[in-house]
């Protein structure tokens, strides 16, 4: 018995040391200590030994397998301690090197120069608000002096969301004016709204996303930012507006602008006219983009007719609060056109185009 305790003994030593690994040290001791292992043949054969060899050999025995969990526990702590060195440098990080520099993202140059736009004037004392892109036709055109029959109703045509022409005529019939909607064609629906909502003086900007169902070219798009003002009070004429608007695109475009009034037409303004400024790109002296005139066309404007101040519940006439003298200008620029003649970018549809190229530009 003491023979085969040490062959067992010499064995465990030989195999420990070639156990490499922590599954490997397992199956040493699985062979060794488990169930079915060495140790527990030898206790089985204990059994049929005579009674005083049986107690010498058990001491050995026992011993032998103290000393075989000693050496399987010093080696498991070896062989962890091992590994998880061996983990640790490849994980290893050199916290001296320079980081990977992330690419970050930046505001859109319609975000942008619209924040511009709207620190501008919110400097001057104007109130910037909103109102819903997808409008109903009585804010988009009847409270505008736009009615149904106008023809100027064609210049505005647009995305409509429920059929302008409607299938059921006795339906549509019964329906209140302006039930149908449609992708507003332009902001100035939210002064409609402000106006119902508050009584003058006012003095608001409202920008937004507006539509029109137009091709598509390298000035023209379906849907852009436009942003409109308009100032209501006693005394107000277009001597106001000219100074507001003079002062707005001399900061904007960082340089004195010179600016004209040309007369125009539209249903919301009497009189009405057309802003001309300087060509930013030849500062005047004549180029392609000017078409050698040293002018670009730049906004719409006008003294707000009274029939609109009438849709939004307003009656310079009658209301003892208005008064007399009462009067308003309103105006209305293309975002995307300020930012073309700002930043010198010769074709609109580039600012929806997600080229990276262009807008890492801003």
């Amino acid at each position: 018995m003491l023979e085969d305790l040490a062959r067992i003994r010499a064995s465990f030593e030989k195999e420990l040391r070639e156990a490499a690994t922590l599954d490997a040290l397992e199956h040493v001791r699985v062979a060794y200590l488990g169930r079915k292992g060495a140790l527990a043949s030898v206790f089985d054969t204990l059994k049929t030994l005579p009674p005083e060899e049986r107690k010498h050999a058990g001491e050995e025995a026992n011993q032998l397998r103290r000393d075989i969990e000693t050496s399987l526990s010093e080696k498991r702590t070896l062989l962890e301690l091992t590994e998880r060195e061996s983990a640790l440098k490849k994980e290893r990080l050199d916290v001296t090197r320079p980081g990977v520099r992330q690419e970050r993202g930046h505001a859109h140059p319609l975000t942008k120069i619209t924040r511009e736009i709207i620190a501008i004037f919110s400097a001057m004392g104007f109130a910037v608000v909103e109102g819903p892109e997808a409008e109903t036709e009585y804010y988009n055109f009847d409270a505008l002096n736009i009615p149904p029959d106008h023809p100027a109703r064609d210049m505005w045509d647009t995305f409509w969301i429920s059929d302008p022409k409607g299938e059921d005529k006795t339906q549509n019939a019964k329906r209140k004016t302006g039930e149908r909607l449609l992708l507003r064609t332009h902001t100035s629906p939210v002064q409609i709204r402000y106006m119902e909502a508050h009584q003058p003086p006012i003095q608001i900007i409202a920008p937004g996303r507006v539509y029109r169902y137009e091709a598509t070219d390298a000035s023209h798009d379906i849907q852009f930012m436009q942003i409109e003002g308009l100032m209501a009070d006693k005394n107000i004429s277009v001597a106001n507006f000219k100074a507001v608007i003079q002062t707005f695109l001399s900061q904007l475009f960082e340089t004195k602008i010179e600016m004209r009034l040309r007369p125009s037409y539209f249903p919301f303004t009497e009189p009405s006219f057309e802003v001309d400024i300087s060509c930013t790109y030849c500062r005047g002296t004549g180029c392609s983009i000017c078409k050698q005139s040293g002018w670009l066309e730049l906004m719409g404007a006008g003294m707000v007719h009274p029939h609109v101040f009438k849709a939004a519940g307003w009656n310079p006439k009658t209301s003892k609060m208005i008064g007399d003298h009462f009067a308003g200008f309103a105006f209305g620029v293309g975002i995307d056109r300020l930012a073309m003649m700002k930043y010198k970018i010769p074709d609109i549809r580039l600012f929806r185009s997600g080229d990276l190229r262009f807008l890492k530009q801003f």
